[in-house]
């Protein structure tokens, strides 16, 4: 029977900014990406918003894979099931290390975003962290079954909670749109929103806009 045993080291990662932190800056926006995405394409979904009131801060994903066997195309995961609780630490504190360096001193809005599997990523960073956030953004993806309303005490009244999917998304069955959609009115209350657009498992460029305009 073989044994497993435990290091720590330090580990060097990468993440992608958009646009340029001015005083012209409203929205600071912190992005996470889905499964198979890399930083650096992800974040072009953000390039149609206005270049001088929006900064995007997109961090990677830690794992990275070749997803064919054709060995052309890397995409990058933030956890599996296999060692989750240490995983999911190292993720966090990867990004800490992020917000650290990014974090303006100046007055401005703050958007947290997860697409996917980057949903489970922003709520556990927000809510181990105890971080105040102005909207934050859910978009096609599951949030963690071990949080609860609890973790979410701490954020203010006005926090818009938007969770967003598309009718046509073939991840995202009636069954789990139903559960999403309770279970986020459970740890967010009156806070949250649900909506839809006409699509599949895609972001809904049309709806970052909408939230850099309007909320």
């Amino acid at each position: 029977m073989a044994d497993e045993h435990q290091v720590s080291y330090s580990a060097t990662n990468t993440y992608n900014t958009l646009h340029s932190l001015s005083p012209k800056t409203k929205n600071i926006w912190l992005v996470f990406h889905g499964m198979g995405y890399l930083s650096r394409y992800f974040i072009r979904y953000f390039k149609e918003l206005n270049a001088e009131e929006n900064y995007i801060i997109a961090p990677q994903a830690p794992s990275k894979y070749y997803q064919t066997d054709e060995f052309k195309h890397v995409g990058a995961s933030w956890l599996t099931r296999e060692n989750t609780e240490a995983e999911t630490e190292n993720v966090l504190r990867y990004i800490d290390a992020v917000w650290n360096v990014e974090k303006p001193e100046q007055k401005f809005r703050f958007i947290v975003m997860g697409y996917s599997q980057g949903v489970s990523i922003a709520t556990r960073w927000l809510a181990s962290r105890k971080l105040q956030c102005d909207v934050l953004l859910l978009h096609s993806g599951a949030i963690p079954k071990e949080l609860v309303p609890e973790d979410f005490s701490f954020q203010k009244d006005e926090t818009d909670v938007l969770y967003h999917y598309g009718l046509e998304d073939e991840y995202i069955t009636e069954a789990r749109k139903t559960e999403e959609k309770l279970k986020g009115s459970a740890l967010f209350g009156n806070r949250l929103t649900v909506s839809t657009f006409r699509g599949r498992h895609e972001v809904d460029i049309e709806f970052l806009q909408h939230i850099a305009k309007n909320l």
